[in-house]
């Protein structure tokens, strides 16, 4: 059982918040103000004493003098006038301190609040967001400096917040459509087949050939789901010195017979392409584009593998035929569930991650991926990964 938290403790939901930023800076403003009129008092009446007792002239000794209506020694006139005039300066000062004090809060409050106006926006937003409701802004328009910054800020990251719940939702409602449609063709032929009395073996057979093949597809599907997962999930890379060119031979050999099947014609350049990575994860990603190569490409087509050292790390390219692609829709390509210059489809061939596990993968290692269209039809994709983990970054 968790230990009970101490009443009032760090993180308790009926902790009373402290008093606020205006009525502290307005306290604070006032609290300088007043000892600031308290010195300048002082001086005025220290100096308004000695140089009104300096000021007066010499009376002859054993005469008085009348000052502020007492009738005073001779010798005595400057330090009285001194004392008169302290006197008045005091009198004049009670009565305007407690005015600019007063004077003081007030103002304080008043200039505090319209500074503090825009974070009451912010806070008041953010009070008011939702995960449906994220397409607030703050706006500010009439603010400057610092404040107008962190609005700005702040729109910001609803900005990438809204985009990626956006992205989530997407890649939701795709997974489930994707998961659903091998389900339902098991739930078809196993009920199409149960309502057939006289379903013989090859019935029978074809029947199990269908489900295998959903089968096999669902798995698939789960299977690049949890690697997708993991990839954009991992906080430590098993970073090894790996050869992008072994990976690479490694995957063309994989992806061989298919081609062959096709009719494509393979070029491989492999030259040595020392990084730093997962080897499993960097091996997926050359399996990725070449499987992606093979499928989406056309009958009798071509396939090029590059590989080799760039500045700072390797890199690795790789490029086929297919159908013709607009370059503004290949960035398009690396998000979930896209297929070629198609969108997702029930019966198009892999899964629809493939770039996006390559993105995910690449990313991870601090590399880079670039997808270009290949005139004529086809996609050229080329992956940077760096000498050591994260120096991309």
């Amino acid at each position: 059982m968790a230990a009970a938290r101490p009443p009032g403790g760090r993180g308790t939901p009926g902790r009373r918040p402290g008093p606020g930023l205006r009525p502290r800076l307005t306290v604070l403003a006032t609290v300088l103000v007043a000892l600031v009129s308290a010195l300048l008092l002082w001086l005025g009446w220290w100096l308004v004493g000695g140089v009104a007792q300096s000021s007066v002239p010499a009376f002859p000794e054993g005469g008085t003098v009348r000052v502020d209506g007492v009738e005073v020694p001779a010798e005595q006139v400057g330090q009285a006038v001194g004392a008169a005039a302290r006197a008045e300066v005091l009198r004049a000062g009670l009565i305007a301190f407690p005015l600019v004090v007063v004077a003081a809060a007030v103002v304080s409050w008043v200039l505090v609040g319209r500074v503090l106006a825009p974070l009451h926006a912010v806070t008041a937003t953010a009070r008011r967001l939702s995960a449906e409701s994220l397409d607030e802004r703050i706006a500010l328009r009439d603010a400057r400096g610092e404040v107008a910054e962190l609005a700005a800020v702040f729109d910001a990251m609803l900005d990438r917040l809204q985009a990626a719940f956006d992205a989530q939702r997407r890649f939701v409602a795709n997974a489930s459509h994707e998961l659903r449609t091998p389900l339902a063709v098991l739930r078809t032929e196993v009920d199409v087949t149960l309502a057939d009395p006289d379903a013989d073996l090859d019935e029978l057979r074809r029947m199990a050939e269908v489900v295998r093949d959903a089968t096999r597809r669902a798995d698939e599907l789960v299977g690049a789901l949890l690697l997708l997962a993991r990839t954009q999930a991992v906080g430590h890379l098993d970073a090894r010195p790996v050869d992008l060119a072994e990976l690479a031979a490694s995957s063309v050999a994989a992806v061989s017979g298919a081609a062959a099947a096709r009719g494509l014609r393979m070029s491989v350049s492999a030259a040595p392409a020392p990084a730093a990575g997962d080897p499993v994860l960097l091996g997926r990603v050359a399996g990725n584009l070449l499987e992606n190569a093979v499928r989406h490409n056309v009958p009798g087509g071509w396939v090029e593998v590059c590989t080799g050292p760039v500045a700072g790390g390797a890199e690795l390219r790789v490029a086929s035929g297919g159908d013709v692609i607009a370059p503004e829709r290949v960035a398009e390509l690396f998000e979930p569930f896209r297929r070629g210059p198609r969108d997702r489809t029930g019966d198009a061939g892999g899964a629809g991650l493939g770039l996006s596990i390559v993105r995910a993968v690449v990313l991870a290692h601090g590399g880079s991926v670039r997808g270009d269209a290949v005139p004529g039809g086809g996609l050229a994709v080329t992956v940077r990964i760096p000498h050591t983990p994260g120096g991309g970054h």
